[in-house]
């Protein structure tokens, strides 16, 4: 004999329907337990206070005495003075001539010579350089031939550097030292014109100019048995001694 199973008694025919439920109730559950919110219900006392007696204090008022403004100030009446002439009288005009030279406007007539035009010689000032200039400019001091007044020249003006060096007391506080390069003109009288100088620094350079301006009157250099003038440049060195 077959046993036949009856479909109502299978228990897990419905089960997916209950898992689905009661999924959504524990969601349902869960959404609740976080949304909730709770209050404090401590009592709150609130007191009024009351103000019986008010004080209101009287501000007195001051009054400030301005004296008013000055009246602005009036300006002049300036009255013009008017002069009626008669037609009868004659009036002369002020004629302001014109200054500007035209065509018709004869300048001079007379005729002029050559002889009568005035020539006046200026005397070219010509710079030779030392070392091909005919005579040298001649030192103190110094005779003999060209070659010997150059020799000559040259020793003299390092005596003359000797002599008159002196190192400038804040370069030496400040170690500055180097060599300064000193550029001069003996002009055609013999003086000593244009002392420039180029070095490491300013007071340097004013000692070099200082030592140049103190060089003697010379005789100057001659080009083509005329005078000239002659730049000459010397290199001073200013060092330290440790």
């Amino acid at each position: 004999m077959e046993l036949k199973k009856n479909p109502k008694a299978n228990v897990g025919r419905n089960s997916s329907l209950y898992f689905a439920v009661g999924l959504n109730v524990m969601l349902l559950l869960t959404y609740i337990g976080l949304e909730h919110k709770t209050y404090n219900t401590d009592t709150i006392k609130a007191d009024v206070l009351m103000l019986d007696d008010q004080f209101d204090e009287d501000i007195p008022i001051t009054t400030i005495n301005i004296p008013p403004p000055p009246p602005p100030a009036q300006k002049p009446i300036i009255t013009e003075m008017i002069t009626i002439v008669e037609d009868v009288d004659d009036v002369e005009e002020t004629v302001v001539k014109s200054t500007e030279i035209g065509q018709d406007d004869i300048i001079d007539d007379r005729e002029v010579g050559v002889e009568d035009v005035e020539v006046v010689e200026v005397e070219e000032d010509i710079e030779v350089p030392f070392s091909v200039i005919e005579k040298v400019p001649t030192f103190p001091g110094c005779k003999g031939s060209n070659a010997e007044l150059r020799t000559c020249f040259e020793k003299k003006m390092q005596a003359h550097l000797l002599k008159n060096f002196k190192y400038p007391e804040a370069a030496a506080e400040l170690n500055i030292h180097g060599k300064v390069f000193v550029f001069f003109v003996i002009d055609r009288t013999g003086k000593i014109t244009k002392i420039k100088s180029r070095g490491p620094n300013h007071l340097l350079e004013a000692e070099a100019e200082r030592i140049m301006g103190l060089l003697p009157k010379m005789e100057p250099g001659r080009q083509r048995d005329r005078n000239v003038s002659v730049p000459y440049s010397i290199p001073i060195n200013f060092k330290l001694q440790i």
